[in-house]
C-alpha cells in the first residue's frame, strides 16, 4: 500500500504519528510524509520520505496538498488533527482518509479547527479521553513515545524529577520558579530540558540541558513536572510516572484537569516555587498517585500496538 501521512510541522504534532508510520514502513508499505521542513531530518533518517507540499511551513491547506494527492495517488491518507484540510481534500478527491490524534480531543477556541466526521486513530487511553469524543468512530492505537536518540543523564540521587515546559509555551520566569522550588528538595536529582530558554545559576541538585531524549528520561523518572502538553503527558503515563502540571495554553488545561481527575497528577494552586515543590513532595510520599499513573500505563499497554494497527489498515481501505 502507498500511505500518505500529513502533519503540522511541530514535534508535538509530528512525533505522535511516527510510530504508526514506522510500523507501516517496516511492514513493507510505501510511506510518504507531508510536513514542513523542520521535521524532515528526523523523518528522513527513518525512511519515511518527507516532503514539503507547496510553500508550507506549519498548517497544510487544500491547495498545498491537492497536487500531491494526484502525484502520489495514495491508497490511504492519514492526517493529523492539526491539518484538517488534508483529510477534507483527500475525501473530496475520493482517497480513503483517517484522522490521527495527538492526545485528548482538544476544546474549541485554542487556534485549531476541531476535526469532524470520519474515523480517528486515537492514542489517548479511554479513561482519560474526552467523554463526548468517545462517541466518535475510533480506532484505538497504543501511545508510543518517540524522541530522537541521545544520552540519558547519570542518576546521582535516590529520586529523579524531570522538568520541562516543552518547546512552544515555556517561559524563563516559570521555569526559573520551578527550578528554585525543586532546588529546595535536596534529596532529589532534577534534570531540566529547556530548549530556547537560558537560566542563570541553578541549585546544586539541578542540571539544565538544551534537549533530552524525553522518552528515555521518563523511564527513570519518579515525578514529571511539565506544561501539560499531550506528548509529555502520554510519555509520562506510558512510564507510569505521576505528574505536576503547569498548563499555559492550547489543550494543556484540559489535559491537566483530566490527569488530576484520574488521580495521577497535581496542579499547584499557584505557579510559584513553594507550591510546585509541595506538589512534588506529595507525589514522592503518597503512593496513590503512582498507583493511578500505573493503572493508566496498564490501560495503554493493553491497547493495540502500531504494528497490530498497521496490519489492520488494509482492511480499513
Amino acid at each position: 500500500m502507498r500511505v500518505l501521512f500529513a502533519s503540522m510541522a511541530a514535534a508535538g504534532h509530528t512525533y505522535p504519528l511516527i510510530p504508526l508510520a514506522q510500523a507501516m514502513h517496516k511492514a513493507g508499505h510505501e510511506v510518504h510524509f507531508a510536513v514542513g521542513e523542520e521535521m524532515h531530518p528526523v523523518l528522513g533518517k527513518l525512511g519515511l520520505r518527507p516532503f514539503r507540499p507547496g510553500l508550507v511551513f506549519g498548517e497544510i491547506y487544500a491547495e498545498d496538498i491537492a497536487q500531491e494527492l494526484e502525484r502520489l495517488l495514495p491508497d490511504l491518507v492519514i492526517g493529523g488533527w492539526a491539518v484538517p484540510e488534508v483529510v477534507a481534500e483527500a475525501r473530496r478527491r475520493g482517497f480513503p482518509a483517517l484522522w490521527h490524534g495527538f492526545g485528548r480531543m482538544f476544546p474549541a477556541g485554542i487556534g485549531l479547527v476541531r476535526p469532524t466526521g470520519g474515523r480517528h486513530l486515537d492514542i489517548c487511553p479511554p479513561s482519560l479521553q474526552d467523554a463526548n469524543f468517545l462517541r466518535e468512530e475510533r480506532i484505538p492505537l497504543r501511545a508510543v513515545p518517540f524522541s530522537t536518540p541521545g544520552d540519558v543523564p547519570v542518576r546521582t540521587a535516590g529520586k529523579l524529577v524531570y522538568l520541562t515546559l516543552g518547546t512552544a509555551f515555556g517561559t524563563r520566569e516559570l521555569l526559573a520558579e520551578a527550578v528554585v522550588g525543586l532546588g529546595k528538595i535536596p534529596e532529589v536529582q532534577v534534570v531540566v530540558a529547556a530548549p530556547h530558554v537560558t537560566l542563570g545559576h541553578v541549585p546544586p541538585n539541578v542540571t539544565v540541558y538544551p534537549w533530552l531524549p524525553q522518552a528515555e528520561v521518563l523511564r527513570y523518572a519518579d515525578v514529571a513536572v511539565h506544561h501539560g502538553g499531550s506528548g509529555t503527558m502520554l510519555g509520562a503515563l506510558v512510564a507510569g510516572v505521576p505528574q505536576v502540571v503547569l498548563p499555559q495554553g492550547a489543550d494543556q488545561f484540559g489535559n491537566a484537569d483530566a490527569l488530576v481527575a484520574a488521580g495521577a497528577a497535581l496542579r499547584p494552586a499557584a505557579f510559584s516555587a513553594g507550591p510546585i515543590a509541595d506538589c512534588v513532595r506529595r507525589l514522592l510520599t503518597d503512593s496513590s498517585y503512582r498507583e493511578a499513573a500505573g493503572q493508566l500505563a496498564r490501560e495503554i499497554r493493553h491497547t493495540p500496538s502500531p504494528e497490530e494497527v498497521a496490519d489492520s489498515l488494509a482492511d480499513v481501505v
